[in-house]
């Protein structure tokens, strides 16, 4: 079988991509339910694409995967060369020169309601030629995976590769319905909260913990809770502390509502921990395509603002008076 030199190209692009999917998410499975390609064509391609260059690119394990030294190099010079190409299909279509083309935004569930679907609105009535979707999540969507452009994070960062830019950062607030602190118990300390029902949010990795700092020693320390109710969703959690099932520990935002119009009031505010960061986060890449760059130049600032507005609030201090 004779083979043009464009099919060539075109079959070790996409290895090349392939190999890049599988060092990304660590498994061949995983690539391929990523690629939507199944995982004999996926082996296949790997393995030809090693007996084409006549070297090992992986080290393969029943528990693990990692590149060789060739692999590491290789690797590196396909993600060049695949960015190279997906960069040239976008200057084609003129997403370099101007704004235009399909965005994807991933941000927390009752944090995106609340701030970024209002700049998402407002980027939209000034750019006819971009369209958005936004994936409302509380897990945190791999950008690769999904093919997500832009994520917003509330947290501290893991190292990777990928490009962040603060925009602030969020209190973690405990609260709770006067009826719940009008109790015999004084809670004037975090470790008071054995003695109080406490209404916990759920995720994936928690533990039964809230996070706390010593006011004299500004050490971080961590105080066994023993909630009454677990809820999956902060919204809830939120629901039931004001209805009095109990105490909570919660974002800023997310019971600044409540705590603004008295269903909530704060408590061990000098036991308060440090903020939580906030981050636009993209994946790296030599060039940007003009409609990620005008959004993130649009709503870095704006988002600063608000979480600086929030911030400083004196509601919440003289609700806590």
């Amino acid at each position: 079988m004779i083979f043009s030199i464009n099919e060539i190209i075109m079959d070790r692009l996409q290895a090349m991509a392939m190999l890049i999917k599988v060092v990304e998410v660590g498994s061949f499975s995983a690539a391929s339910k990523a690629l939507d390609v199944p995982l004999p064509t996926l082996s296949r391609k790997i393995s030809d694409l090693e007996n084409q260059l006549g070297v090992r690119l992986l080290h393969r394990t029943t528990r693990k995967l990692s590149l060789t030294s060739s692999g590491i190099g290789y690797v590196n010079a396909c993600k060049r060369i695949v960015e190279q190409v997906e960069e040239a299909e976008l200057d084609v279509k003129g997403e370099y020169s101007e704004p235009k083309g399909n965005l994807v935004i991933t941000a927390p569930v009752m944090f995106g309601r609340r701030y970024v679907l209002p700049i998402v609105n407002d980027f939209l009535s000034l750019h006819s030629n971009i369209n958005i979707q936004l994936e409302l999540s509380d897990g945190n969507i791999n950008l690769y995976d999904n093919e997500v452009d832009i994520a917003i994070r509330i947290g501290t960062l893991p190292d990777s590769s990928m490009i962040a830019t603060s925009v602030g950062a969020l209190r973690l607030i405990t609260c709770a319905n006067e009826r719940v602190l009008n109790r015999d118990t004084n809670l004037s300390s975090p470790n008071d909260l054995v003695n109080f029902p406490c209404v916990s949010l759920k995720f994936s990795n928690s533990t039964l913990q809230w996070n706390y700092l010593q006011p004299d020693t500004k050490l971080n320390f961590n105080v066994n809770i023993y909630p009454r109710l677990i809820i999956t969703d902060s919204e809830s959690v939120v629901r039931a502390a004001i209805s009095g099932i109990g105490v909570t520990q919660q974002l800023h935002y997310q019971v600044k509502d409540a705590i603004d119009s008295g269903d909530l009031k704060i408590v061990l505010q000098e036991f308060e921990p440090d903020a939580i960061p906030v981050h636009l986060m993209h994946k790296s890449r030599r060039y940007m395509p003009q409609k990620m760059r005008s959004f993130l130049d649009f709503a870095s600032p704006r988002l600063k603002s608000k979480l600086d507005a929030l911030n400083s609030d004196v509601n919440c201090s003289l609700r806590n008076d």
